[in-house]
């Protein structure tokens, strides 16, 4: 999970910038009195968030102090001095706090110090296997420990080169017992390590249950006494990437689903144990399961059948980089980020944008949330030409790349998500590629200009409301003017997005002279502009004085419904609002 830098006073800040691009953290500053910190860090450690704070350790003892709990779940947290020569590991040792510790003061520097007593003695836990191992027992390695602390030795089957390298004493005469096993067994007295070494190849008739493919593959491991926790990917022929049972079987066993093209697949035609003319007639190669199995490097399980789904189990020498194999299916985030300013982004807006490889999108919007990227390849477009931008942004994810694409306010409304769905549906000289109709698509709601016009002047859209867009690039203006009419006869408050162009005038103006037959001279109307941006400019008005040349393609116009009302407070600023009438609901 991604890091949090935390700072608490500009001394900091220095040495924060310098550890974020190393660490891959977000920047947080939190103010000199550390009001800020109050609700962030508890809530960086309740999301399992590393915190690395720039500042005193005793600052970060107390503001999560009430938090804390059980010590296997919570996440790293280390104190940096604001010079950056002391790195002190605070929580978390054993879950990733020491090494990073030790990675920051050679980055920076300084000193790491640790008062775990196996790190400063080793410089790995037992409890904390690199990449490519899992502890079967977690519990286990605490008294193995205390006996290399006081003495003891490893003795060691299987292959672990890390434990030397960690500063274990091995030896054949070791007394305490380490084993690298996939299989599930234990043995008693002994710590037990499962290398990720294994691969479930897996095949199925389409809209197989979800539960039908796990329970294939849960039943294969257990009858070849195999550990679930041995397996480093699930692999499939590529026409299967968007089948939502793998997807769910690769989430359950929390291994990535890795793909492969059936020309890739049928290289391994002449290995397999069960090759099958019907499914090489369906997807060009003999075989599905035991092929994709064998990329692993040996088939060490035959192919098992269910009802409507196959699996095997391929077997690597040595544990598994699960991107080294096939690729990723590919997945779209389309995101709305809102209407642009930092406070208004959702947390799976962010955490989307944080997890793609690529971001594309028009380049005022990759400037909005630039303060996110850390590493990501962007792919800038000018404004207009959408259905380039989307088809790029489907076929990069068809390459097995996680992709977002980056709209403003929310990506449904007058954005990229129907465009996208409407290109995967796309037949003849729109269509594109197989692979990018498979892509899983995400789709990331954001707050709306309509919602954060109404939001900065009141509550203008307090009761029903219509949102009607003024362009006619896409939509005939006689098609715009009745829905105009029918918004203002409904009584609607109306969100007029896309007011005026330079080219386009007459339909504001229309407009206006519409609902001003529907409505009282004096119904609120908010106009704001640059939403969420330093040049934000939001009036209340009224659809009387409105005047609409005074707006342009960054202005949104909220006119209201008849009800609506318009109060000036104490403070001199105008709101607006619709009652939804719970005076009658009150008997008032």
């Amino acid at each position: 999970m991604k890091p949090a830098i935390v700072t608490f006073a500009a001394s900091g800040a220095e040495t924060a910038a310098r550890l974020a691009p190393l660490v891959g953290a977000d920047v947080h500053h939190c103010g000199y009195n550390g009001e800020d910190g109050k609700l962030l860090l508890p809530r960086l450690f309740a999301e399992g968030r590393p915190i690395v704070g720039v500042c005193a350790a005793g600052i970060l003892i107390r503001l999560l102090a009430p938090s804390l709990g059980d010590k296997q779940s919570e996440p790293p947290v280390l104190a940096v001095s604001q010079d950056g020569t002391q790195v002190v590991s605070l929580l978390g040792g054993h879950h990733g706090a020491n090494r990073l510790a030790r990675e920051i003061a050679a980055h920076l520097g300084g000193s790491a110090a640790l008062t775990t007593a196996s790190d400063a003695k080793f410089t790995r836990g037992l409890d904390e296997p690199p990449p490519g191992y899992v502890l079967a027992d977690p519990a286990a390695a605490k008294p193995a420990m205390m006996a290399l602390l006081i003495g003891g030795r490893l003795v060691v089957d299987g292959h672990a080169p890390w434990l030397a390298e960690a500063g274990y004493p091995v030896s054949s005469a070791g007394t305490v017992k380490i084993r690298i096993d996939e299989h599930a067994t234990r043995r008693e007295r002994e710590l037990l390590y499962h290398p990720r070494t294994l691969v479930a190849g897996i095949g199925a008739e389409r809209g197989v249950a979800a539960d039908e493919v796990i329970g294939l593959i849960a039943e294969t491991l257990a009858a070849h006494d195999l550990a679930p926790q041995a397996l480093a990917a699930l692999t499939t022929i590529d026409i299967k990437s968007d089948e939502a049972a793998f997807h769910a079987a690769a989430a359950h066993f929390a291994v990535p689903l890795r793909i492969f093209t059936a020309a890739e697949l049928n290289q391994e035609r002449y290995r397999l144990l069960n090759p099958s003319p019907i499914v090489e007639a369906e997807t060009g190669t003999p075989g599905v399961a035991e092929a994709a199995a064998l990329k692993a490097g040996s088939l060490l399980v035959e192919k098992r059948k269910s009802q409507r789904a196959t699996c095997a189990i391929g077997r690597a020498k040595a544990p598994i980089d699960p991107l080294s194999l096939g690729r990723a299916p590919g997945l779209l985030h389309v995101v709305g980020i809102g209407p642009g300013d930092r406070a208004s982004r959702s947390a799976a807006a962010v955490a989307a944008l944080d997890a793609a490889t690529d971001w594309v999108g028009y380049d005022l919007y990759l400037d909005l949330v630039a303060d996110l990227r850390l590493g990501q390849e962007e792919h800038r477009f000018p404004l207009g030409d959408e259905e380039a931008r989307v088809r790029h942004a489907l076929e990069l994810a068809a390459t097995g790349k996680t992709v977002a694409l980056v709209c403003s306010g929310d990506a449904q409304i007058y954005a990229m998500a129907s465009l996208v769905f409407e290109l995967i549906e796309a037949v003849g000289a729109r269509k594109v590629s197989e692979s990018a109709r498979r892509v899983a698509v995400d789709i990331h709601p954001g707050i709306s200009a309509f919602q954060a016009a109404s939001a900065a002047a009141g509550a203008l859209i307090g009761h029903d409301f219509a949102c009607v867009s003024l362009s006619d690039l896409l939509t005939p203006s006689d098609t715009i003017r009745q829905r105009l009419a029918a918004a203002a006869s409904g009584d609607f408050v109306t969100a007029l997005y896309n007011p005026r162009s330079q080219r386009r005038t007459d339909l504001i103006e229309h407009a206006r002279t519409l609902f001003l037959a529907h409505r009282p001279p004096e119904t609120p109307v908010i106009v704001a502009s640059s939403l969420g941006r330093p040049a934000e400019q939001v009036t209340v008005t009224t659809l009387a004085a409105f005047d609409p040349t005074t707006v342009d393609m960054l202005t949104i116009v909220l006119i209201g419904a008849s009800t609506s009302r318009a109060v000036k407070r104490g403070d001199g600023k105008t709101i607006a609002f619709t009652p939804r009438g719970y005076h009658v609901k009150a008997g008032i």
